[in-house]
């Protein structure tokens, strides 16, 4: 079975993990990305060329927001299904795919029929493949005037990516205003990690999407995941499940989220947060 799986880049953990997943269902498999600034119809209409070409059984890509985006334009431009965030694959006539749904609440699993097979591989249902696995070719789209892409920003970044960091720090309606969010942005990077948030504190305007844990955010799967007033839902915890361990933060002790949590703190978060980061002050001499 020929498998073509689509990276956004070689370096990347969902890409590689998709990798990974191709490596494990095919004789052959090629990897592909796309060069030039992202423009999804331009982009899918590449990919949809490689597959006439190389006519592959199978075209898998990462379950990123991207991976999903391309792959669905690819289906619709095929007029084939597509299934997404899946976690395991059965080639054949009808090839059977076992798939995250609601939120990480159920494993649904279906038949997909359909030539090539079209999926995308769930962020952290198995291990990423070594960056230098499989070459990748990179593939050129054209516009075709139809949309343009004038012009790209940026949001600022600095230290480790939210998806990739050991240590997330979240901070949720609880946290009360943007500008609570300090305490919570000095203690991540105490611990080297990242900052995230609630859906709650997007939709509020303290923090931008980029920044969203959940299941309509970034998944994560950090060794330590701390959370800041964040009350549970079950929109939230489909994006920290992977988490090796949660410690969880919050003046209420109904909060649903203590029924996950590793670790529980029942107090105010202005005061335990900052004392948590007072004692890392302490223990590295600072």
């Amino acid at each position: 079975m020929s498998v073509l799986v689509l990276v956004e880049s070689p370096d990347d953990e969902l890409s590689r993990q998709a990798l990974a997943f191709g490596l494990g269902l095919g004789d052959t498999v090629e990897a592909v990305t796309v060069g030039g600034v992202y423009a999804p119809a331009a982009w899918a209409r590449a990919i949809v060329a490689a597959i006439e070409e190389r006519t592959p059984a199978a075209v898998i890509g990462p379950g990123s927001d991207r991976g999903n985006e391309l792959l669905a334009h690819v289906a619709a431009i095929l007029d084939q299904p597509m299934a997404a965030n899946c976690v395991s694959l059965t080639p054949g006539d009808r090839a059977s795919v076992t798939r995250i749904r609601w939120g990480g609440s159920l494993l649904e699993e279906a038949s997909l029929h359909g030539s090539p097979v079209l999926a995308t591989v769930a962020p952290h249902a198995l291990a990423a493949a070594p960056a230098d696995s499989v070459a990748v070719d990179e593939l050129n789209a054209t516009q075709d005037g139809a949309v343009a892409v004038l012009e790209r920003l940026q949001a600022p970044s600095a230290g480790v990516s939210l998806a990739d960091a050991e240590v997330v720090v979240s901070g949720g309606r609880g946290v009360g205003s943007a500008e609570g969010f300090a305490a919570i942005e000095e203690l991540a990077e105490l611990l080297g990690g990242a900052v995230g948030c609630s859906r709650a504190v997007t939709m509020a305007g303290w923090r931008p999407h980029t920044d969203q844990v959940g299941q309509t955010g970034t998944k994560i799967a950090p060794e330590l995941y701390i959370a800041c007033g964040i009350s549970g839902a079950t929109q939230h915890m489909a994006g920290c499940k992977g988490a090796k361990h949660l410690l969880a933060i919050n003046a209420d002790p109904e909060a649903s989220i203590f029924g996950s949590a590793d670790y529980g703190v029942i107090g105010d978060l202005s005061e335990v947060v900052p004392a948590i980061s007072a004692e890392i002050r302490k223990a590295k001499g600072a």
